[in-house]
């Protein structure tokens, strides 16, 4: 095998892949795009960095091409699409630069709280002051931690060495692993109004996007410190300049920006502010994490030549092919209702269960289970969750993993079920294939019987006449349109469910309104993508 590296990479990585004579490595730093055209096609794998771009076009003359191994966490740089669609697996490192990320999360909250940047030029410049920077212990001081995975626990641990008392927020992580790391498992709106420090340990997707915005500014206690060592664009940043102009954020650190390198007038502003300790998205830029993340990327290489499973493939599921026409329609049915459910289900889950029950249950359902599993995992995580490391993560956060099969059924030839299970109560979804669609047909108790569309709400309320028709008229004042309604009632008068599609989605200030004017147990607005619904 013949291994190109185009980005500087550490040396004792490579040297995993040098020292396998089935491998040739030929590093070839700073080539202009023409020149990487012209030679991608001699080589079976690429290990690059954020230096080289893997477009649709490199990998048009990368006939050869067999791997992309990206040494880092990020893959913007590689059109992953265009990869799948030839075949070419991508693999990432998103596990190599956690301790780095945790410690500096650390040395900027100890620079804050020290008053070390200040101090330091301070007495570069010649003066010598010390009452102006008097600190403060992080001792006895509650840190909430917003995302509790792989970083934020590491970072959990580390305050706990320093006795903070330590509150977390991670409605995807098992009370277990809370319990674990001594840590007390909270709903955000806590972290909010109870937390002396607050940093942020998530991915930034469309859930995360804004996490901390002015309204919880307003919430927080006087003199709060912010770190946000994740993702720039978290924490509203113009929010983050407001609250630190006018003395409710004592401080804040930031490693990391909506804009890299910040060009915006605001992002200017609050870099220059004086209660900010900035750094240059330095979290994963240790010398250890370079070596762990080209040692990782190194490994996978020599695991995809030894045919074995590939711990983080961003884009290859590993079927049994005679199995996967058979297998096709039932993988879009687990994959909508692990997507439905995730947007459902209840926070801290500790245990999913998957139940076959029909003609798909002769199969080795094991697929389905791994396809549903993603599914569920998928959006809430910093790495990319797929068919080869869904078990894996769900393993590292304490969520058990069982799989039901029976081929007796009453009322569906082939039925699919999730059961989620947290210390809030079991959480059922289940469906089923007509005409080539997934139909769901079972939410809780209540029979369903619905499609799945791009924008849906479930509530959950007690019946009585006429509430149907104030959802219309409060929708309908808010111009948005119901396309189908689907009701289950247990009995008359009783407890009744009620999903609806709509065209377009609907804001928090309607939804609160429609909960309100219902009386709603439960009411939330479910999206999905368009590749969820083309399976």
């Amino acid at each position: 095998m013949k291994v190109i590296v185009t980005d500087e990479v550490s040396e004792a990585g490579l040297d995993t892949l040098r020292a396998d004579a089935r491998i040739e490595v030929d590093v070839r730093l700073g080539m202009s795009v023409e020149e990487l055209h012209a030679a991608i096609g001699d080589y079976d794998a690429i290990i690059t960095r954020s230096g080289t771009t893997m477009n649709a076009a490199v990998l048009e003359h990368a006939k050869n091409l067999k791997i992309v191994a990206r040494a880092g966490v990020g893959i913007d740089n590689v059109d992953v699409e265009t990869a799948s669609s030839k075949g070419i697996i991508v693999v990432n490192a998103p596990l190599g630069n956690t301790n780095s990320a945790a410690e500096h999360t650390m040395a900027l909250l100890l620079s804050l709280c020290r008053n070390i940047p200040v101090a330091n030029a301070s007495l570069k410049s010649g003066a010598w002051q010390r009452a102006p920077f008097t600190g403060h212990e992080l001792k006895h001081r509650t840190l909430g931690i917003i995302g509790l995975g792989k970083v934020g626990g590491r970072v959990a641990l580390r305050a706990k060495a320093f006795e903070m008392n330590v509150i977390a927020c991670d409605p995807y992580i098992s009370e277990k692993r809370g319990t674990d790391l001594g840590v007390k498992l909270v709903d955000l709106n806590e972290i909010v109004r109870y937390a002396d420090v607050v940093t942020v340990h998530t991915p930034l997707n469309d859930e995360t996007r804004g996490m901390l915005n002015p309204s919880h500014f307003k919430q927080m206690k006087d003199g709060v410190i912010i770190i946000n060592c994740a993702r720039g664009g978290i924490i509203e940043e113009e929010a983050m300049y407001n609250a630190l102009e006018s003395g409710k954020v004592a401080g804040a650190a930031f490693d990391v920006w909506s804009e890299e390198p910040p060009q915006t007038e605001i992002l200017k502003k609050l870099i220059g502010h004086p209660k900010m300790v900035v750094t240059p998205h330095l979290g994963a830029n240790t010398f250890e994490a370079q070596k762990n993340v080209a040692i990782d990327v190194s490994r996978e290489i020599i695991n995809y030549l030894d045919g074995k499973p590939l711990e983080n493939a961003v884009n290859i599921p590993r079927f049994d092919p005679d199995l996967m026409e058979q297998m096709k329609p039932f993988m879009t049915l687990v994959k909508t209702l692990g997507h439905f459910i995730s947007q459902l289900a209840p926070a801290n889950p500790n245990k999913v269960t998957f139940s076959y029950t029909g003609k798909v249950a002769r199969f080795d359902c094991a697929p389905l289970t791994v396809c549903g599993l993603a599914a569920l995992l998928n959006y809430q995580t910093e790495q990319d969750i797929n068919m080869v490391n869904a078990s894996m993560v769900a393993r590292e956060r304490g969520i058990a993993v069982e799989e039901i099969r029976t081929t007796e059924t009453d009322l569906f030839s082939n039925l699919i079920t999730i059961t989620l299970e947290s210390a809030q109560g079991v959480r059922t979804i289940s469906g089923t294939m007509f005409d080539g669609q997934p139909r769901i047909v079972q939410m809780r108790d209540f029979t369903t019987d619905f499609s799945p569309e791009p924008h849906m709400l479930v509530m959950h309320y007690e019946d009585r006449p006429g509430l149907i028709g104030k959802m219309g008229t409060i929708l309908g004042e808010a111009n948005i349109n119901i396309g189908n309604m689907n009701l289950g009632r247990q009995e008359k008068a009783g407890e009744a469910m009620v999903v609806l599609s709509i065209d377009t989605p609907v804001d928090e200030k309607t939804l609160e309104v429609l909960k309100e004017a219902i009386s709603a147990r439960y009411l939330k607005a479910v999206d999905f993508p368009e590749e969820i619904l083309r399976g």
